[in-house]
């Protein structure tokens, strides 16, 4: 099975330091998901997982291939994908401008083509808006792009930062239901996310952080009620 992993990551902004040697791992198959208040790091620790920001210190490895300090486009074509908060849509390009960048590290660009034709019949909303630009598309169909769009480069593991952040509560439902579809094609889901009460039910595993340090982990059955996990944000075990 595959796994992801990171050891003892160490990293930040300038000299802020955010991440204070954090290690966790994530299995494909599987939804493992990272909590933690606001600013605690998390979004950052993946962006330093996924090459957007540099380790400063440990490593982020897949299958065992050190990941750290690669390029982005090198992570890709490992099979490792970041869909950042909010998407990360292009405003200006098309639907499948958008899905075509999900592509950008396949040199042969046939297999680009049918990868999308493939998969935009999964997403009928998108389907019937290929030549829209994706800002005129509302909150919940930019997040079907995204999720699109990083499947285009078939990806062993996706790195998914909120994805339920600003999104009705309907969409929320849709978009976790299709993040939970995922499992079942072997893909493996590393999941920041605020909103608990929804992504508790779908985790396997779960990460609590807090002021830059992992502070728990464990399966949802570990945790006893929601009083623990404020407790676990304010700085206790």
């Amino acid at each position: 099975m595959s796994t992801l992993a990171a050891e003892n990551i160490v990293t930040g902004y300038g000299k802020q330091e955010i991440v204070h040697g954090v290690s966790l791992t994530a299995e494909a198959g599987k939804i493992t998901c990272i909590f933690g208040p606001n600013g605690c790091g998390k979004s950052t620790l993946l962006k330093a997982i996924a090459g957007a920001l540099p380790v400063w210190s440990g490593t982020a490895s897949l299958e065992g291939t050190t990941l750290s300090n690669l390029a982005v486009h090198e992570i890709v074509r490992r099979g490792l994908v970041l869909m950042p908060q909010g998407g990360g849509v292009f405003p200006r390009l098309t639907v499948m401008e958008n899905l075509r960048m999900g592509g950008y590290a396949i040199a042969d660009k046939r297999v680009v083509e049918r990868r999308i034709e493939a998969l935009i019949d999964q997403y009928p909303s998108l389907a019937r808006r290929r030549r829209t630009a994706a800002g005129s598309l509302s909150g919940g169909e930019q997040a079907m792009l995204s999720l699109a769009r990083a499947l285009v480069s078939e990806p062993r593991f996706i790195l998914l930062d909120e994805p339920s952040a600003g999104l009705s509560p309907a969409m929320v439902i849709e978009t976790l239901e299709r993040i939970t579809g995922l499992i079942a094609q072997g893909i493996g889901i590393l999941m920041v996310e605020q909103n608990i009460r929804e992504a508790m039910p779908i985790a396997d595993k779960i990460y609590i952080l807090a002021a830059g340090e992992k502070r728990f982990e464990g399966t949802p059955s570990d945790v006893r009620d929601d009083r623990q996990i404020m407790d676990i944000y304010m700085g206790g075990v």
